[in-house]
């Protein structure tokens, strides 16, 4: 799939690219357009399909899932001004939890399974997918921030 120049580019995808921008310690990201960053998160279901469960989670789609819901954390905060972490348990085997908390909050609890498949069908579906878990983080940040803050 390949992503239109001059395609705009929601708060949500501006997130993900400032995580992955914020996290690359060498500064190879730097000059890429926040396009390019944001094409490998887009995987057909035609891509997923050719994609081994079997085998372990490569370092770089662990390091999507963590860009996404680090981005996720980060439109929390500023929404709510509650202080965002995010902790992925992820297994070899492509299982485990995404969890974003705010003092003893839980704001985001998502299972994984299939990480190796970890992606989008398209940038609207990913936008969509992420801005709805924003939406319920910031719901339970609002009608619970003294709890956020603990």
């Amino acid at each position: 799939m390949t992503i239109a120049t001059g395609t705009t580019i929601t708060p949500f995808q501006k997130a993900i690219t400032q995580q992955i921008r914020a996290n690359d310690p060498y500064g190879t990201y730097r000059n890429w357009s926040d396009e390019l960053l944001l094409k490998p998160f887009v995987v057909t279901k035609a891509q997923k399909r050719e994609i081994s469960v079997d085998g372990d989670v490569d370092p770089i789609t662990k390091g999507r899932v963590l860009a996404f819901y680090r981005a996720i954390a980060h439109r929390i905060e500023e929404e709510t001004g509650l202080l965002c972490q995010v902790v992925i348990d992820l297994s070899h085997e492509g299982f485990g939890w995404a969890l974003v908390f705010s003092g003893r909050l839980l704001v985001v609890s998502k299972t994984l399974r299939d990480a190796q498949r970890f992606g989008f069908d398209s940038l609207e579906k990913l936008e969509a997918e992420g801005s709805k878990i924003v939406e319920s983080g910031i719901s339970l940040g609002k009608r619970f921030p003294e709890v956020g803050k603990l």
